[in-house]
């Protein structure tokens, strides 16, 4: 780890980085109503924590040994944020979970009504595989760019993140069981995580074997992020956080405390970390411990 900077610099710059490429994704000589262009970029703009662009950007430099082409990840980076924060506008229409307030602002159905918070969720959608598509013209190669789309199609579809939201959305307390709940949240959660880190490996030339490796890098940090969300939840600083606290308990959602409670979701928490920095160690890629300093930050952060 010696000369790398200190993890929180590196967030603040990645997330500079990726933050400025998120701003001319969608080119002004693009055609767009100015009207849905405003509610797309409100919430993009919002900012949040970027793990998943982050996690593309360190895997590829995991899996390279050092420093990579930062370009064609970017771009990758990009995609995966669109189809996140796309998610977050559909997750807190009245419809869904009914929120007010997201990342400390309204929410977008709040601000621009919910017809157009729906069609800036699907253009960032549809964006999305525009941009991880156009990964080739920043010299990712064509076959590399054609199996993360693959994966983008995959794991934020139906059988993965919409997958998870919609067995999220049916769950209910004292009617789901554990196998139920970690359905919902490899799906809902882990889904996106597993594509950023596999993604981000596949730009840095990775191997089959060890992105089997790294799916389940993925999937197990993508349990433990969702059991700290739902422990913060409960007991989090809402001014830290954004939003309100106690509004999965409100909404009768099924989460890690309420089924097993506070102590057993901590030690969860633990393991499923363990369990992620295992996997990645095994993969054994050139230069992993950024990921596992991404691992830790994970499991004790506070929003």
């Amino acid at each position: 780890m010696s000369g790398q900077p200190m993890l929180a610099t590196y967030l603040a710059e990645n997330a500079a980085l990726i933050e400025a490429e998120l701003k001319r994704s969608l080119p002004e000589v693009w055609a767009v109503p100015p009207r849905l262009r405003e509610s797309m970029d409100y919430s993009l703009s919002a900012g949040g924590k970027r793990l998943r662009p982050v996690l593309v950007l360190a895997a590829a430099e995991a899996a390279r040994g050092g420093e990579s082409d930062r370009e064609a990840a970017l771009r990758v980076a990009c995609a995966v944020e669109m189809i996140h924060t796309y998610s977050l506008i559909h997750d807190d229409l009245p419809a869904m979970d009914n929120d007010d307030f997201r990342r400390g602002k309204p929410t977008n159905h709040r601000v621009f009504g919910e017809a157009m918070a729906i069609l800036a969720g699907d253009g960032l959608l549809t964006h999305a595989f525009h941009m991880a598509a156009s990964a080739r013209r920043y010299g990712a190669d064509a076959g590399v760019v054609l199996d993360i789309v693959e994966d983008l199609s995959r794991l934020s579809g139906p059988a993965g993140m919409v997958g998870g939201q919609a067995a999220d959305m049916q769950g209910e307390q004292g009617a789901t069981a554990l196998p139920e709940l970690q359905y919902i949240h490899e799906h809902k959660t882990s889904d996106l995580i597993i594509f950023s880190v596999t993604a981000g490996v596949r730009l840095g030339g990775a191997r089959a074997e060890q992105l089997a490796r790294l799916e389940q890098f993925g999937r197990k940090l993508g349990l433990a992020f969702q059991i700290q969300d739902d422990i913060l939840d409960l007991i989090g600083d809402e001014s830290k956080l954004g939003k309100k606290t106690n509004s999965d308990t409100a909404a009768g959602k099924v989460t890690y405390p309420y089924l097993v409670g506070m102590e057993e979701s901590r030690r969860l928490l633990a393991q499923f970390t363990d369990d992620a920095k295992q996997a990645l160690l095994e993969a054994r890629l050139p230069k992993p411990e950024r990921l596992v300093e991404l691992a830790d930050y994970l499991m004790n952060r506070d929003r």
